[in-house]
C-alpha cells in the first residue's frame, strides 16, 4: 500500500486551500520532453509539486521560456552539458475545471511554504500541499515557477475530468546551444 493511503493532511491547511477555491482554468501551456516519450504522459518521481510515488502530474509552464529554463536548469547541473540529448518541447491546449491558484510566493508562505529556500530541493513543504490540493480533488495547481518569472500548471492527472482534453498544438525540437547563448 502507498504512502497516499496512509498520509494525514493538516486540517488548517486543508481549510486553507478550501477557503481558497477552485477555479477554472483554460491556457496554452509548454512542456519539454525527451524524445520518444509521450508529451501527455505524467509522472510519479520526486518533484516539486509530486510526492514520490503519491499520484501522477503533468509539468507544464505557461511561458514557453518557463519551460525552457525549468529543464535547462537541471541539465545545467550535469557535469558535462549532455549535447546529444534530443529534446522536444511542446505546446499544449490545456484546460482544468478545479484549478488551486497559489499564483505568488505570499500566497505560497500563508500556506507555510518556506519562500526563501522555494528555489532549492527540499520539497517537503510543497509536497504537504500538493498532497492535500490532490486529496481535495483539485485537478490543476497554478503555481509560481521557481526558475523563470512566470507561473507553471502542475496538472493532477488522476483528479481530471477525462472529457476536459489536453492536446499537443503543436511540436519543436529544443535548440539546447540557441537557448544557453541567451542566458549569459
Amino acid at each position: 500500500m502507498s504512502d497516499r493511503g496512509r498520509r494525514v493532511h493538516d486540517k488548517d491547511l486543508l481549510d486553507a486551500l478550501e477557503a481558497i477555491g477552485a477555479k477554472s482554468f483554460q491556457a496554452t501551456a509548454w512542456r519539454i520532453t525527451r524524445n520518444g516519450r509521450p508529451p501527455l504522459r505524467g509522472s510519479t518521481a520526486d518533484g516539486r509539486w509530486s510526492p514520490p510515488g503519491e499520484f501522477e502530474v503533468l509539468y507544464t509552464s505557461l511561458e514557453k521560456d518557463g519551460a525552457l529554463a525549468e529543464i535547462g536548469h537541471r541539465l545545467a547541473l550535469e557535469p558535462v552539458w549532455p549535447s546529444k540529448m534530443v529534446q522536444t518541447i511542446h505546446a499544449l491546449s490545456l484546460h482544468a475545471e478545479r484549478a488551486m491558484h497559489l499564483p505568488d510566493l505570499a500566497t505560497l508562505e500563508r500556506l507555510g511554504i518556506d519562500t526563501a529556500r522555494y528555489k532549492n530541493y527540499d520539497y517537503a513543504s510543497t509536497h504537504a500541499v500538493a498532497a492535500a490540493v490532490q486529496f481535495l480533488g483539485y485537478d490543476a495547481l497554478i503555481v509560481p515557477n521557481a526558475r523563470h518569472a512566470c507561473l507553471n500548471a502542475v496538472v493532477l492527472l488522476e483528479n481530471r475530468d477525462p472529457s476536459l482534453t489536453i492536446e499537443v498544438v503543436s511540436s519543436e525540437t529544443v535548440d539546447w546551444a540557441a537557448w544557453r547563448g541567451t542566458q549569459t
